[in-house]
């Protein structure tokens, strides 16, 4: 039994190992592992900045228009070149209603995975593989995806490469580290959730918030925000992501 048991132990610290910061950064230099090398003849990067932002507006100002009724308030504190430019998609939407009629129309509203399929022309949802033993994934429950296309975005806390995160990391399986050193903390649970959002609630601009919580709950109102769930299953480099932009810094500890 204490065999087993140890043997089982040795299996998880094998996997484990590599989202364990501290073991990274004594590891760096001798294991390629930590490197993430890139071959050259691949790109890390297999689309463009460009695409990945225009792909990201027109995702996000639909969910902003669906849930305009709640979005109002904000509206009000942006600049008008920018409030006509919502209220002008409002109107082409839905050309029977004015903006101040439809808020309180909450029966108009859809969920963001519908909105998403509207949009992108897919949807993907995180859900129990039906292989066994294999967990949580993420899976393109309706349409298609096709390749090159944004699927999901890593939510989470980022941390410079030079901030602490050793606690953080502890037991965490979804510490993501990119070719920059940058660390991004895809959880949702413990401190990495404690952490996520006392820094939402620090760096809250009145009625406007520079991050979205949602993703902690069963509710999340972007849909694309899956990320840490997304598996990479080849032997090459792991999959690229894009970071968050919706994630704060945290503060510096000392």
């Amino acid at each position: 039994m204490p065999g087993a048991l140890l043997q089982g132990l040795g299996k998880w610290w094998r996997r484990y190992k590599y989202r364990f910061v501290p073991w990274i950064a004594l590891n760096l230099g001798r294991n390629p592992r930590t490197l993430r090398y890139v071959p050259v003849e691949l790109k890390d990067k297999i689309i463009s900045d460009e695409y990945v932002l225009e792909t990201l507006l027109r995702l996000f100002r639909a969910l902003f228009i669906n849930d305009f009724y709640k979005q109002s308030d904000v509206l009000t504190v942006l600049p008008e070149p920018v409030q006509s430019q919502y209220h002008d998609l409002l109107s082409v939407r839905h050309p029977r209603g004015s903006p101040p009629e439809y808020r309180h129309h909450g029966s108009h509203i859809v969920k963001p995975e519908e909105i998403l399929y509207e949009t992108l022309g897919f949807s993907v949802a995180c859900t129990t593989s039906s292989l066994v033993s294999a967990g949580r994934g993420v899976f393109v429950s309706r349409g298609s995806a096709p390749k090159g296309t944004v699927v999901s975005m890593y939510p989470g806390t980022v941390y410079q490469k030079y901030e602490p995160i050793f606690f953080q990391s502890i037991g965490n399986p979804f510490i993501f580290r990119c070719l920059d050193g940058i660390l991004i903390d895809g959880n949702n649970r413990g401190i990495s959730r404690v952490v996520y959002r006392s820094c939402t609630g620090r760096d809250r601009l009145g009625p406007l918030q520079t991050s979205d919580c949602t993703w902690l709950t069963a509710d999340a109102q972007n849909p694309l925000a899956v990320g840490q769930y997304v598996n990479n299953c080849s032997n090459g480099p792991p999959t690229s992501a894009t970071r968050s932009w919706t994630c704060p810094r945290p503060s510096r500890w000392s």
